[in-house]
């Protein structure tokens, strides 16, 4: 289900009709996509678009978000007993422009806890199911927004993604996913996961209706000082057609079928006029462990203010001051928080923090600078988005590292605030869905929507 046939399904009955029809399906999904839904505030604002009082390039369209952003009509939880019962006083500035135009956020999709996790599986509300195999995970941390989008519950979802949450969970369960660059969409109103590495894009059907949305989502917020001005702006062809195979994303390890799916595709960017090299980033073996210390310091500073006396449930009531910090971040974290929260502290421990976090960072640095000289050469950089499809539940829960090696592909664009989409390209014979990743120099998020659009066409126009 693309916006366009939304649109065309609204014109020929109603608003109304169009959100009851997707609360339906909402409310009949076997998958645990949803931790609420804001069916209320939906219709009444469905009953506006049709009295004509609310209008735009969205009008009467339904959506879901990510339950990490802040919105009217349901809870605000991060899938954690922390904020099982928050309402929130304001909305995200992305929910706001989308309400601007006219679209309908039917309810809050599931995640991993405070989007800590890369298969929706740390969840406080149970896990959300892979939308082709429900006996493999969704992806994560935007596990639920990438199934409800895969089932067509929605024509779109909100999503935010550090190290690969948006990217990954679309690549799992078959639809476009971008992680635009860093700063370009508002992330206010969205709960904190690592400020340095945050941002807010989408999961859609096509390429096009990312497009559109983020003609809407782009641009300065005065109150997120990170944001960019205004640079989106749809390109009809990329702006150039060299593209660089990043070969330590193809080296040993990866899966078969993935690595035959991407190399199709490559061969089929070729039969259009892309010129296509090997690349190399010899600083790619160091991103995990970079990331492994700089977003756990980040999330162990954001998540100190989870003690249940200012944020959060409190727990232990009956005790001292210690008692309720300590029974309430027990009770509200998931073994997936603590386990970063304890990452966090010790590298920004003194003795430490230079040995690690300093380190991390400086590295971090040079990263950064191998992308750019890349970027000298060629318009994207190409590979997969993970090193396996959608793997079974519950494979890799009682082995964090293990989970954290999923993330591999995707934490270089985060850490370098790159934009990178992830697009279908194919299916391995157990008909898993398997995603290229496109990533591009900072700004150039509408170029590298161009080529994945292109790589979208050759597979499925």
């Amino acid at each position: 289900m693309k916006i366009s046939d939304t649109l065309t399904q609204i014109a020929d009955t109603s608003a109304v009709m169009a959100v009851e029809a997707a609360l339906a399906r909402a409310e009949a999904d076997t998958h645990n996509v949803f931790i609420n839904l804001a069916g209320e505030r939906a219709l009444e604002r469905a009953r506006a678009v049709d009295a004509g009082d609310i209008t735009g390039r969205l009008a009467g369209v339904p959506f879901v978000a990510k339950d990490n952003f802040l919105s009217y009509g349901a809870p605000t939880t991060a899938a954690s007993k922390f904020l099982e019962h928050f309402e929130a006083p304001l909305q995200a500035t992305a929910i706001e422009k989308l309400e601007a135009e006219g679209a309908i956020c039917i309810g809050k999709v599931n995640l991993d806890a405070f989007a800590h996790g890369g298969s929706t599986e740390n969840s406080a509300f149970g896990m959300t199911k892979n939308a082709v195999d429900d006996a493999r995970v969704a992806g994560g941390s935007s596990g639920g927004s990438a199934v409800a989008v895969a089932l067509d519950i929605v024509p779109f979802a909100l999503g935010t993604d550090t190290g690969g949450s948006i990217r990954q969970p679309a690549s799992f369960n078959g639809v476009v996913g971008i992680k635009p660059t860093y700063g370009a969409v508002s992330r206010y109103g969205v709960v904190a996961m690592a400020s340095g590495t945050d941002t807010v894009g989408v999961l859609t059907k096509s390429v096009e209706d990312t497009e559109t949305l983020m003609s809407i989502l782009a641009g300065r917020d005065a109150r997120d000082m990170t944001t960019l001005p205004d640079y989106f702006a749809p390109q009809v062809a990329p702006s150039g057609k060299k593209l660089g195979v990043i070969k330590e994303f193809m080296a040993e390890g990866v899966d078969a079928a993935v690595r035959a799916c991407v190399e199709a595709a490559i061969e089929r960017y070729k039969q259009q006029g892309y010129e296509i090299e090997k690349v190399s980033l010899p600083m790619l073996k160091y991103a995990l462990a970079i990331y492994y210390i700089v977003v756990p310091a980040e999330i162990s500073s954001n998540l100190a203010r989870y003690d249940g006396v200012r944020y959060g449930t409190r727990a232990g009531k009956e005790g001292n001051l210690n008692d309720v910090y300590e029974l309430s971040r027990q009770a509200g974290f998931m073994p997936e928080n603590k386990r970063r929260i304890i990452i966090g502290s010790y590298v920004l421990s003194s003795g430490f923090f230079d040995a690690y976090y300093q380190k991390a960072q400086k590295a971090r640095t040079l990263l950064i600078r191998e992308f750019n000289e890349l970027f000298e050469t060629y318009d994207a950089l190409i590979g997969p988005v993970a090193p396996n499809p959608a793997f079974k539940i519950g494979e890799n829960t009682d082995d964090p590292l293990k989970m954290y090696l999923e993330d591999v592909m995707t934490v270089p664009a985060s850490l370098a605030g790159l934009p990178a989409v992830s697009v279908p390209i194919g299916r391995t014979d157990e008909n898993l869905p398997v995603g290229l990743q496109v990533i591009g120099k900072r700004k150039a998020d509408a170029s590298v929507l161009a080529i994945a659009r292109d790589g979208q066409e050759i597979t499925h126009g």
